[in-house]
């Protein structure tokens, strides 16, 4: 069964993007020690902050690629993967051209 998760106000739902391993001078580092990658993909976005009484759209949209803080966001497992629950002000920029 497909889980279909919808985040509220002004958070975005983040899948990382892993990086492509590569080995220098023979040394494997272990998943454990590696670092984890501070960009990824938007998958899912709420429908915006409100302030005033107005509700204020957010300036990412599913399929932008974007940075985010280190320590951001809530770690969350749906279907099995690994996504990322983090508000719009934890985004760092959005990535382009790639």
């Amino acid at each position: 069964m497909a889980v279909n998760l919808t985040p509220l106000h002004d958070r975005v739902v983040v899948r990382r993007i892993e990086e492509k391993e590569s080995v220098k001078g023979g040394i494997i580092i272990p998943d454990s020690a590696k670092e984890k990658q501070q960009e990824g993909e938007v998958i899912a976005v709420g429908s915006g902050k409100r302030e005033k009484g107005e509700r204020i759209p957010l300036d990412v949209k599913p399929g932008d690629r974007v940075l985010f803080g280190k320590y951001s966001g809530t770690e969350v497992k749906i279907d099995g993967e690994d996504r990322l629950i983090l508000r719009e002000d934890d985004i760092l920029g959005v990535i382009e051209g790639k």
